[in-house]
């Protein structure tokens, strides 16, 4: 999901026109790329299953299948967003895609656990370059007014409806083709984006600066030494020498970014910008129920295909209600928030996500569809849309025109960041109870494994997939990795209750420049 801005009111510039001024055919291209970027969030969790079977993954070195992807996203989101600026949107968005596209393409072939992550995190430094001057690229193409506004509702129902889509891509091509398909279907997308996009994508003027790149290494290379650390705690323990050093790495690098962004003239991430309450009150919130929400979708996604037997396809259509939820929870609160004011959908809506993930933390290897999935998930997707749409507008309330763009790109930075972080605590504490429940079930499963069975645990140090012991240790670290879920919602409804002041004058009467994914 991103969060972007218009970046500018002012008309498309007089320059190259694309052939015929097909303003459909533009606005098709850069809807493209968007749904392309937003389908890899989703359409990678169905199959991850498949991914880590084919590749030997433990299920805690797995998160990285999705933290890789996030973290450079997330991290590097602002700068792609200045590059545009300094470079040129048109240039800068071609060369996002065509990485984009071979990042997938690398990936797509791996044969390793290694190669697969580093072309994950090749498709995050692509995603982050051509996400935010896709948005750009409608101010530069669509004249100010109606025909501008309708680009961003496009726009914005392409963002809004990719991860559902990309739950559903997903299961169709890990059931009837295979897991590697998942990556390979981005190649000749960004391939034919590539080759529209100079002849119906004008180009947008050049505004001279700087890129703040100390800024941007630090805080993504510091971001990454914490979730290491965290993951690597789930393997190793707390007391191992590499745990405590990636911490300690990662708390040195972050404290430098807080230095280099107060010293610098041209910061990536304006400091100033936490000054109002409302506005980190969001930042916050949005910290901590990302985490939540990858969650869901990596954890449940293993459950429907591992207790419940479920194909690909008929998980990625499981999944269709929580988007559902949210998108109808989301045009309610936009519809009244006007009259209500931000507060009342943000304490609601993180109540509900506290429900939705308390609930899940009752699941077992017993548990069906409807108990286990469908209630808690539906709950919280819906507590999740309310908050959506009052946490975008705060975020850019007040914010001079200049600072918008780096005002939404921090929130879509903090949503992408906390998913990351929170992912990996969940992960660790999945681990901690898993490996006790192991050990549990390991007696009872000797006693009754068939020769194939005792093979594939000598072969993967892991129960086969579908067993009654396997179905025990992955539900029994689902449950307990879940509390700490519950707990991170409970802080998001705690900062709404409390931290939050805005009434519905304090939210912009401009909304149609903010679009979510």
């Amino acid at each position: 999901m991103a969060i972007s801005d218009t970046l500018s009111k002012k008309s498309p510039p007089q320059g190259r026109q694309g052939g015929g001024g097909g303003k459909g055919i533009t606005l098709t291209v850069i809807a493209a790329t968007q749904l392309m970027v937003v389908l890899d969030a989703t359409i990678v969790n169905i199959a991850l299953p498949h991914i880590k079977d084919a590749l030997n993954f433990s299920t805690t070195d797995l998160s990285w299948v999705i933290n890789a992807y996030t973290l450079t996203f997330g991290g590097l989101l602002l700068l792609g967003g200045r590059a545009g600026d300094i470079l040129g949107r048109r240039r800068v968005f071609i060369f996002g895609t065509l990485l984009f596209g071979l990042a997938s393409l690398l990936g797509g072939f791996a044969q390793d656990s290694g190669l697969l992550l580093a072309a994950r995190a090749l498709q995050g430094i692509g995603g982050a370059i051509c996400s935010p001057t896709a948005f750009a690229l409608i101010a530069t193409n669509f004249e100010e007014g109606p025909e501008r506004n309708k680009a961003f509702g496009v726009f914005s129902a392409v963002a809004g409806s990719g991860a559902a889509i990309g739950l559903l891509a997903g299961g169709l091509l890990t059931e009837y083709l295979n897991w590697r398909w998942v990556f390979f279907v981005n190649v000749p997308i960004a391939v034919l984006i590539a080759i529209a996009a100079p002849r119906y994508i004008t180009e947008s003027e050049r505004h001279p600066g700087r890129f703040d790149l100390p800024g941007a290494l630090t805080s993504t290379l510091g971001l990454v030494g914490l979730v290491y650390g965290f993951i690597r705690a789930a393997s190793d323990g707390w007391s191992d020498g590499l745990t405590l050093g990636s911490f300690a790495a990662g708390a040195i690098l972050l404290a430098a970014f807080f230095v280099v962004e107060k010293r610098t003239d041209q910061p990536i991430t304006p400091l100033h910008l936490f000054a109002d309450r409302n506005r980190t009150g969001g930042l916050v919130m949005m910290l901590c129920l990302a985490a939540a929400m990858f969650g869901i979708f990596f954890y449940v996604v293993l459950f429907v295909q591992g207790p419940l037997g479920y194909s690909p396809l008929k998980a990625g259509v499981s999944f269709l209600p929580i988007s559902v939820a949210i998108i109808a929870a989301a045009q309610l609160a936009s519809t009244l928030q006007a009259k209500y004011g931000p507060k009342p959908f943000m304490a609601g809506g993180a109540l509900l996500v506290t429900v939705g993930l308390t609930w899940l933390t009752q699941m077992g290897k017993d548990s069906g569809y409807l108990d286990g999935v469908l209630g808690p998930t539906v709950v919280f997707g819906f507590g999740m849309g309310l908050i959506f749409v009052p946490v975008m507008l705060l975020s850019v309330a007040g914010v001079p025109g200049e600072e918008t763009g780096a005002a939404s790109g921090l929130l879509n930075s903090m949503q992408q960041i906390g998913g990351s972080l929170g992912l990996s605590i969940l992960t660790t504490v999945f681990a901690h109870y898993a490996t006790a429940e192991f050990k549990v079930q390991l007696p009872k499963f000797m006693a009754s494994a068939t020769p194939e069975q005792l093979g594939y645990l000598k072969d993967h140090q892991d129960f086969p997939a579908g067993t009654d012991a396997a179905n025990s240790v992955l539900t029994e670290g689902i449950s307990h990795g879940f509390i700490v879920g519950a707990a991170l919602a409970a802080v998001a409804l705690l900062v709404a209750l409390f931290a939050i002041k805005a009434k519905a004058s304090d939210l912009p009467g401009e909304t149609a420049g903010v679009a979510i994914h």
